[in-house]
């Protein structure tokens, strides 16, 4: 590799590094390709990335930014998933690793927060930030229409009462 395509890998992990929302790191060793190329597939459908990296090249460009605390974790064959979604690439990382023991899920960094392997799982196991403005819009719908419901219930009750009593004056 040319010193070029170096900085320009340098230039690329410094950006993963600034502008993704969680970077979760792998070791992959003994995962095959096609392996790999279903874990990038499902990476893709969340929005979310993989990427197998030179961990000397990682090293350089995690110096200065939030990531340089995690530098210890590019040993061996590792790979970075990551997502704007701070839930989207932890989940798919997780899921993937259960299901394939050749995926050892290192640790990350999400904003300013430095997580563990355990850490990782515990935010895929968090419902993703679409999940939570749904449930959000319904805790937020659900009084307005109990409130509609209660105020029309009266004037429901009256109608009946009103019905009923014609229906007994004719049948007198």
């Amino acid at each position: 590799m040319d010193r070029a395509a170096k900085e320009a890998l340098v230039t690329q992990y410094n950006g993963v590094f600034a502008n993704a929302g969680v970077v979760v790191v792998t070791h992959y060793a003994g995962l095959s390709v096609p392996d790999m190329d279903t874990l990038r597939l499902q990476m893709a459908a969340v929005g979310a990335n993989v990427k197998v990296t030179k961990n000397r090249l990682v090293r350089i460009a995690a110096q200065g930014t939030r990531a340089e605390a995690i530098i210890d974790m590019f040993n061996g064959p590792t790979a970075i998933a990551f997502s704007d979604d701070p839930i989207a690439a932890p989940r798919i990382a997780a899921k993937f690793a259960k299901e394939n023991n050749n995926l050892v899920i290192l640790g990350g960094i999400m904003d300013e927060t430095i997580l563990d392997a355990d850490g990782v799982k515990n935010l895929a196991s968090l419902p993703s930030l679409d999940e939570l403005r749904g449930i959000l819009i319904g805790l937020i719908q659900s009084p307005a229409t109990k409130v509609a419901g209660v105020l029309q219930a009266p004037a429901g009750q009256l109608a009946r009462v009103m019905g009923a009593k014609a229906a007994q004056g004719e049948d007198a």
